[in-house]
Order: C-alpha cells, then sequence, then structure tokens
C-alpha cells in the first residue's frame, strides 16, 4: 500500500507543478500584452497603427467616412423649413376644435396611420437609403471582425516582452516557494 500512496503522492506533485507552469506562463502572458510601453519602444508604427485602427472602427469611422463620401457625391441634406404648416392646414386645425389635447391626439394618429401606410412607397422610392443600407450590412461584419484583429494584434504578447515577463513570473514563483519551503517543517517519520 505504501507505494500506492508513493506513486499518487508523485502524480499529484507533477499535477501541481504544472499547475504551476501554466499560473507562470499566463502570468508572463499577461504581463507581455499589458507591457504596451515597451511594446512601443520596440516597435511603435506597428503598436500605433493597430491602435489607430481600432480606434477608428470603435469610434465608427467607416459610417462617418461613408456618410461623408455620400454628402460629397450627393451633396448636403435640405435643413427642415422653420414653419412646416402652410395656412392651409392652420385653417383646417382651427377646424378641428377649441380643444388642443383632443385635437393633437387626432393628428398625431392620422399622421402615423398616414406614415405607416406610405412607408414602403417611400422606402422604395429612396434608392440611395436603399444602397446604404444594403452597404451597411455588408460593411458592418467585416468592420467589426477587423477592429476584433486590430484590438486582438494589439494586445498580443511579442516575444522579448513575453520572455521578459516569464522570467520575472518564473522569479516570483521561486522566490515564494522558497520562502515557503523554509517556514515548513519535513513531517516526522
Amino acid at each position: 500500500m505504501g507505494a500506492r500512496t508513493d506513486a499518487a503522492r508523485t502524480e499529484v506533485l507533477a499535477a501541481r507543478q504544472g499547475v504551476e507552469d501554466e499560473v507562470v506562463g499566463l502570468e508572463a502572458a499577461g504581463r507581455a500584452a499589458m507591457d504596451l510601453p515597451a511594446r512601443f519602444r520596440r516597435d511603435p508604427l506597428k503598436i500605433g497603427g493597430a491602435a489607430a485602427a481600432a480606434a477608428f472602427l470603435l469610434l465608427g469611422g467607416p459610417k462617418r467616412l461613408l456618410g461623408g463620401v455620400r454628402r460629397a457625391i450627393f451633396g448636403r441634406d435640405a435643413d427642415l423649413p422653420k414653419s412646416m404648416l402652410p395656412n392651409e392646414v392652420e385653417a383646417v386645425l382651427r377646424k378641428l376644435g377649441p380643444d388642443g389635447d383632443r385635437v393633437r391626439g387626432t393628428i398625431e394618429r392620422e399622421f402615423a396611420a398616414f406614415l405607416d401606410e406610405r412607408a414602403p412607397v417611400r422606402r422604395d422610392r429612396d434608392l440611395v437609403g436603399l444602397a446604404g443600407g444594403l452597404l451597411s450590412n455588408l460593411l458592418r461584419p467585416a468592420s467589426e471582425r477587423a477592429g476584433r484583429q486590430f484590438a486582438e494584434r494589439l494586445f498580443e504578447p511579442d516575444g522579448p516582452s513575453f520572455a521578459d515577463g516569464l522570467r520575472k513570473a518564473r522569479a516570483r514563483m521561486d522566490a515564494s516557494g522558497a520562502a515557503k519551503a523554509s517556514s515548513e517543517k519535513p513531517p516526522a517519520a
């Protein structure tokens, strides 16, 4: 029975060492990925470009760029007029009665029904909107994917930072292991 216990103890110690190695590797990878100043000093164009591209995509750059192109080609949208009610409409509103809340409710219901009724016609007529919506729907997944790739590239650990982080993590683990071993007393036989 002593041989089985020794074998189990050896397996547990090997598993513990494997976990410690994984923790050291994860810590080193985290330190290397987050050591942006050191990575920036080594390769400023790569890190700056990845950060700028990620910021461009996260801040809606493609949408703004396409909007600017659309405005350059088709011109700006017309501003809304200061007064949208012609005299004929004012006269019809007065005929609806003196109760403003009732008149407002009637207008809102009828206008909402009118807009719902005319929506398909308006959408079919608006080819620019249709093309823009189609282009937006096609480019959004690609834009999101590119943004994720730039963010991953920005935070992926590079070789020198990872090696330095791994060395520091192993030294810290060795120091804490040595301190723990010196404080523990060997079991009495």
